[in-house]
């Protein structure tokens, strides 16, 4: 009887601990969602009230001194906590009289001058006041009436006549300048060409939308061989810097295939940008696919560096060539940014390593230095904070909620931390890919006017377009006296001299 009992009592206290352990894994469970939950409310919370900024302000004793050595790397205990306080002072700028703005000296002046009414006979002049005011006039739209005499020779009577200048547009009616503007307001000023057509209404001049799309689309075949040539000299640069952007593009065949959906079936295609820094080449080309197999086809015969962010359709790249891969400092920043609201101590701590390996980058642009010497600095003084950081998130690493915003920050910066730091083995490479996001940033703008493109093709002929502004602005080229040149020019060009047409080369060839 007492055996039984005995046994008895066993099953229950295993039966007990069994549901005890089941209870227990699934509280931390719901610990570990309801975090996950928090973090996504507060990141949600943050876009649509917050600032988009990823700006860190560190505490004075995260402060960096560039050509100082690097003494010692706090990092804060686990259980750390962190109180926030501050004092404002209110500042009051003191009154100041207002001062005009000096007028450019470069731009053209047109004199007006108004005498005195009732000026009597035998006055002096003994000065003058001049007020110069800013003014504009809308641009002007004329019509370039081209006469060729015809002559009869009076021996051989023969006729001659004058040739006629290279057009942009074989037959066409629409000039150089003309082309350049349309095409510069839709892609840098991002107006649509229905709005276009409304100021050009304005003017007194009624285009359709078929005309303005011809006009586009055999400017884009003018253009195509120096596109061509463009992603021939890119592609000869040993660094590169990659990134994607969507885009929606009206697909035709799935609106024929699929009716029901009607007609504003889109397709979310992908612009793939490229930036060579060192020479100041850009090249957008666009996929209907994210696809790992779009990378492989553009960078087939390149041999290289290329900095991506952490989307790992770039990794084993099969290529005839030689890639290595750097990875994106600031991506890892912005995981550590979303952390800030779960686990203030630790996201701050490694936000604060990171702003000093910006501040060694800012310090070196601002000297102006050569890339063997960057390179240096880099090894003094940002491989020691690069060292003791990886240490202390490995030791992290086995402390924090995998699912936890920290955890996931941790857990990718350590995953990519190879291709995070080898940035510091050349002067030539860049800690971040922010300089190609900043080249998408008027594509990002352009859809929000135009918000899709009518086809594939069209959306390649953006992608040509979206390259050449883009090289003029980080060449400091005006975009619309360079694109009307090239019209001007093209026709009659050496295709083996195509090169000098590019913006980053154009600025000293003409």
């Amino acid at each position: 009887m007492k055996t039984s009992r005995h046994t008895a009592t066993i099953h229950t206290q295993s039966e007990l601990q069994e549901a005890y352990d089941t209870l227990a894994k699934a509280h931390q469970k719901l610990i570990l969602d309801y975090q996950y939950l928090q973090q996504q409310l507060s990141e949600l919370k943050r876009l649509i009230f917050g600032s988009k900024s990823e700006r860190f302000v560190a505490t004075e004793d995260g402060q960096l001194e560039l050509f100082t050595e690097v003494s010692s790397i706090t990092a804060p205990l686990d259980n750390d906590t962190i109180e926030i306080t501050y004092k404002r002072e209110q500042y009051t700028k003191p009154k100041q009289q207002p001062v005009r703005t000096t007028l450019a000296a470069h731009l053209p002046r047109v004199e007006e001058t108004i005498e005195p009414e009732g000026l009597p006979i035998g006055a002096k002049k003994i000065g003058e006041e001049i007020t110069e005011l800013l003014e504009y006039t809308p641009s002007s739209i004329y019509v370039r009436k081209i006469i060729r005499p015809k002559y009869v020779l009076p021996e051989a009577q023969n006729i001659v006549i004058g040739s006629l200048p290279s057009l942009p547009i074989l037959k066409g009616n629409a000039g150089a300048g003309l082309l350049a503007q349309i095409l510069v307001n839709k892609f840098c000023y991002h107006l649509p060409f229905y709005r276009q057509r409304q100021i050009f209404k304005g003017q007194g001049v009624m285009l359709s939308e078929a005309t303005l799309c011809g006009w586009f689309n055999a400017t884009t075949r003018l253009l195509a061989p120096l596109y061509d040539c463009l992603e021939k000299q890119l592609l000869q640069s040993n660094y590169l810097q990659i990134d994607e952007s969507p885009i929606k593009v009206q697909d035709f065949h799935k609106t024929k295939a699929k009716t029901k959906r009607g007609k504003g079936t889109l397709h979310m295609g992908y612009h793939w940008v490229h930036h060579a820094p060192v020479e100041g080449l850009v090249l957008f080309k666009y996929a209907p696919s994210r696809s790992k197999k779009v990378p492989e086809t553009i960078l087939q015969q390149y041999s290289g560096t290329i900095q991506t962010d952490g989307y790992s359709g770039y990794l084993n790249l099969t290529t005839k060539g030689s890639i290595k891969l750097l990875g994106c400092m600031a991506h890892a920043r912005r995981y550590f940014e979303k952390a800030l609201d779960q686990d203030a101590s630790k996201a701050s701590y490694v936000l604060e390593q990171i702003q000093k390996l910006y501040t060694i980058e800012r310090k070196s642009r601002e000297r102006d230095i050569h890339s063997t010497t960057r390179q240096r600095y880099r090894r003094r003084y940002a491989v020691p904070i690069l060292r003791a950081l990886e240490i202390w998130l490995q030791k992290q690493a086995l402390a924090v909620l995998p699912k936890s915003a920290i955890g996931r920050a941790i857990a990718y910066t350590l995953k990519l931390w190879t291709k995070l730091v080898a940035y510091t083995d050349n002067g030539i490479y860049e800690i971040d890919n922010n300089r190609i996001e900043n080249t998408i940033r008027p594509l990002a703008l352009g859809r929000k006017n135009y918000l899709f493109a009518g086809s594939h093709k069209a959306a390649q002929k953006a992608a040509m377009l979206y390259s050449f502004f883009a090289m003029c602005k980080i060449n400091n080229v005006a975009p619309y006296v360079w694109l009307k040149d090239v019209l001007e020019r093209i026709p009659e060009h050496k295709a083996n001299r195509l090169t000098e047409l590019l913006p980053n080369h154009w600025k000293n060839f003409s």
